[in-house]
């Protein structure tokens, strides 16, 4: 007996925050992005001095760039193809 409750009722509650989400990590959904293949391509920023890779839009008119991700590891680079629902035989231009 802890903090004055029975340890059955700790663990009835334990297991009830758990299933609240109060511990564990939730699944992160891909927020789907949309974007005009006519304007814009998918590109990654790479840094040539700290190696920093940045997932985006390229606009094909002025050659601007809109950061929509960091990448940190391959799987971030998988989560950006699903957010713009490109195959992953599709090629994503890297850029220094």
């Amino acid at each position: 007996m802890r903090s004055g409750l029975p340890e059955s009722s700790l663990c009835a509650e334990s297991e009830a925050m758990y299933k609240m989400g109060l511990f564990g990590r939730k699944k992160e959904s891909v927020t789907r992005i949309s974007y005009d293949p006519e304007t814009a391509f998918p590109a990654v920023r790479c840094s040539i001095c700290t190696g920093e890779r940045v997932a985006g839009l390229k606009k094909r008119e002025d050659g601007s760039f809109e950061e929509l991700m960091l990448i940190r590891e391959p799987k971030d680079l998988e989560d950006f193809r699903t957010a713009l629902g490109l195959a992953d035989s599709a090629e994503i231009t890297e850029f220094y």
